[in-house]
């Protein structure tokens, strides 16, 4: 299952958490197919049908079913850029 970094889950909890969302707000990371897999990120109120739910340090995130599969061995990490743009990478746990 997806593993988040500190700093992802700290990120993570400050998009997820701003006044006016609900509490089941989370990080939804999307998979589409392609020659390469790419993944989109976006702020969401709850899951979609389907979807996987990783919880880690207050931080949710949902992971839709291929995300699911293709993220299951990957650490998510965060960091916000000195623009204060937030920048995902990816890394194989262990």
């Amino acid at each position: 299952m997806l593993t988040l970094t500190e700093n992802a889950s700290t990120i993570v909890k400050d998009i997820t958490t701003q006044p006016g969302l609900a509490d089941t707000a989370g990080l939804r990371i999307t998979s589409e197919e392609a020659p390469e897999p790419t993944f989109a990120v976006s702020a969401t109120e709850a899951p979609e049908p389907g979807d996987q739910t990783v919880e880690q340090d207050g931080a949710t995130v949902y992971l839709d079913q291929n995300a699911a599969l293709l993220l299951d061995d990957k650490v998510l990490d965060a960091a916000v850029d000195p623009a204060g743009k937030v920048e995902f990478a990816l890394a194989l746990q262990g």
